[in-house]
């Protein structure tokens, strides 16, 4: 208990640091011209004895108070009558004055220190009259005021980075402003905020943000603003009641208080939340008023009161506009392509008042970083391709320039999708040539001479043909020479294969007689008939053949007559990747060779042979598909090195 009220009350830091105070020293003004300090701890364990010391220097009620930041046993305390007085909580007993009283008297309604020069305080009366005072002068350095005489100054705050400016808060309904100063140019608010509808009772400036101002009013408001632009950054939740004093938490910035007439102190976030709990306490109050009675003197008590199901979703209440300044990151850079190197930082805003102080913001800057020279180099040369259209030369440099089989090959068939009929310089380049096959047909199947000479290599193609030529017109002129009476022939129709077929095909059944053929592994004979019988039964017979034939080549030829290039790609052994890159080369369609180049290209890169992977290169650049050909580059290369990745 108190034998006082008190007007004002604030905590400070004294003794702190120096571990004699752990909780500080509360510093009470009273109504009756006294100063109290308070052991913060003491009162905390529940102590009886817990004043420090207290003085009743002062004339009329102390109604403002303020520590010294820079040093915490100063605190400056006024009240009626212009008394001003710097109290030394080290030496308690006897205050010093900042100057000569200013005149006329008058009452010091609030007073605060500045942020930024720790001999310099300033003071207002409700007259919204301002006073700056030098300690180290003592005397008063400047007085700021408003012209139109209706400022009643209820709230003082200095800018927290800058050293010259301070707002002013009007608690008249008439001009319910806040009124920013600058004292270079003190004949005129620098600006003015108008957001509350009726008069200012307190306003707090954050240490962390100097962007955002708190201010409560009779409008039962409690409003965060920028100063610089005058917008409101938020909004807090509050009930019908006036909140007199507000204060941000020195610990956490996105905290504050705020004490009400109520009785009541608030605890809010800047950061958002929810506004239920506020509402449910206004209720619960209002029903510890009546208890369980009728309010409307029967005198009997309340049924139970039925509360309808709560449909509504939770009122939230959204965070500030714009982050603050305590989670936006002062510094930041990120590398982009091409050795870029971008940067921002957040700078303070500058100490000029006015619309230059509005058209600061924050710089990002892009600079060039060189580490790589002769990574830098090849770009470079790739720019200039790209820019002449110059492909075909571009890649046939690296081919030149590569000192690996591997780097060489994948170059060259870069180089080969610049250039017309790629197909089949595809081929040429996994060896496969058209020219280079004739010629070995014809050294395969060619007659030995009878001397045992081999032909000339010029002489194979003419020679082969001479010979067809020649074997033609002997079998011509021998089927000449048979004459009539050679042309008849016989029909039988025995009981043997042969009698059976022509049965068969005296009647016209087909499927019957390329069965028979078939039984008597007559292949040939089966799909020459399969073919007079129609596709639908050339396609069984195929089958068929397919199924009883095992050759080296047959799966091969099944391929090229079904057109199956999936089951090649997807089950040939991968040591014959380039026979199944050259077949689907030649013979898939362009619908479908994107994807069975993928295919084969996707079983290279997973097989666990090292030289297999980086031929999936080739099947991407078949392809097209350059994200994999990108992503199986890096894993074959020296992912260390930017030159390899280039």
């Amino acid at each position: 208990s108190v034998s006082c009220r008190y007007h004002k009350l604030i905590w400070g830091p004294h003794s702190m640091t120096s571990g004699d105070r752990v909780s500080g020293v509360l510093i009470a003004g009273g109504e009756n011209g006294n100063v109290i300090l308070y052991d913060s701890a003491k009162i905390l364990d529940g102590e009886a004895e817990v004043i420090i010391a207290q003085k009743d220097k002062h004339t009329g009620p102390v109604r403002a108070l303020d520590v010294n930041m820079f040093q915490t046993n100063l605190v400056a305390s006024g009240a009626n009558e212009s008394e001003i007085y710097i109290w030394d909580l080290n030496n308690f007993a006897t205050p010093m004055t900042p100057g000569v009283k200013t005149q006329p008297l008058e009452d010091i309604s609030c007073i605060a220190w500045n942020r930024q020069v720790q001999h310099i305080l300033a003071s207002a009366s409700p007259s919204g009259r301002a006073t700056v005072w030098d300690l180290r002068k003592n005397e008063p350095i400047i007085k700021v005021s408003d012209h139109n005489n209706r400022m009643h100054c209820s709230g003082l705050a200095w800018h927290p980075e800058v050293a010259t400016q301070m707002v002013l808060a009007s608690e008249d309904d008439r001009l319910p402003v806040i009124q920013m100063w600058d004292l270079r140019f003190a004949s005129s608010p620098l600006r003015v905020l108008e957001s509350h509808t009726r008069g200012i009772l307190a306003i707090a400036w954050s240490m962390a943000d100097p962007e955002l101002l708190l201010s409560c009013g009779k409008d039962a408001k409690i409003l965060c603003s920028n100063p610089n632009t005058g917008e409101v950054l938020y909004e807090l939740p509050t009930n019908t009641q006036w909140c007199f004093d507000i204060q941000w938490c020195p610990r956490n910035p996105a905290v504050l208080s705020a004490a009400s007439f109520d009785g009541r102190i608030s605890v809010y976030s800047i950061m958002g939340g929810s506004a239920d709990g506020l509402r449910q306490k206004q209720v619960d109050q209002l029903s510890s008023s009546f208890g369980n009675l009728d309010p409307f003197g029967t005198g009997q008590p309340l049924p139970p009161l039925q509360l309808p199901q709560q449909t509504a979703p939770q009122s939230v209440v959204m965070p500030l506009k714009k982050p603050p300044k305590w989670i936006r990151r002062p510094i930041g850079a990120s590398f982009s392509f091409g050795g870029k190197l971008v940067t921002f930082e957040n700078s303070k805003p500058p100490q000029q008042p006015g619309m230059e102080q509005q058209q600061q913001h924050p710089h990002v800057y892009v600079s060039q970083v060189v580490t790589e020279k002769e990574f830098l180099a090849r770009s470079n040369q790739l720019q200039e391709a790209v820019q002449s259209q110059g492909f075909v030369s571009y890649c046939q440099k690296k081919m030149d320039m590569a000192l690996a089989d591997f780097e060489r090959n994948v170059w060259a068939f870069l180089k080969v999708n610049f250039e017309e009929d790629s197909r089949v310089r595809y081929l040429e380049l996994l060896g496969y040539r058209k020219d280079d096959l004739k010629k070995k047909v014809n050294v395969q199947y060619a007659p030995a001479e009878s001397d045992g000479s081999v032909p000339n290599e010029g002489d194979e193609g003419q020679t082969t043909e001479e010979q067809f030529l020649g074997e033609t017109l002997k079998d011509q002129k021998e089927t000449e020479d048979l004459g009539p009476a050679k042309t008849t022939f016989n029909i039988s129709v025995s009981g043997d294969v042969d009698g059976l077929i022509t049965q068969a095909l005296l009647t016209g059944n087909f499927e019957s007689a390329v069965d028979l053929c078939l039984h008597d592994n007559r292949m040939a004979d089966a799909i020459i008939l399969a073919i007079a019988g129609g596709q639908e039964l050339l396609s069984r017979t195929q089958e068929k053949y397919f199924a009883k034939m095992r050759s080296k080549i047959t799966r091969l030829i099944t391929a090229v007559v079904t057109k199956n290039w999936k089951e090649i790609v997807q089950s040939c052994d991968l040591q014959n990747w380039r026979e199944a890159l050259a077949a689907v080369l030649t013979y898939a369609r362009p619908d479908e060779f994107t994807a069975l180049c993928d295919l084969l290209g996707s079983r290279l890169e997973n097989e666990g042979d090292s030289i297999l992977q980086t031929q999936a290169c080739l099947c991407y650049i078949c392809a097209g598909n350059v994200d994999k050909l990108v992503a199986c580059w890096t894993k074959v290369q020296d992912g260390n090195s930017p030159l390899s990745l280039q």
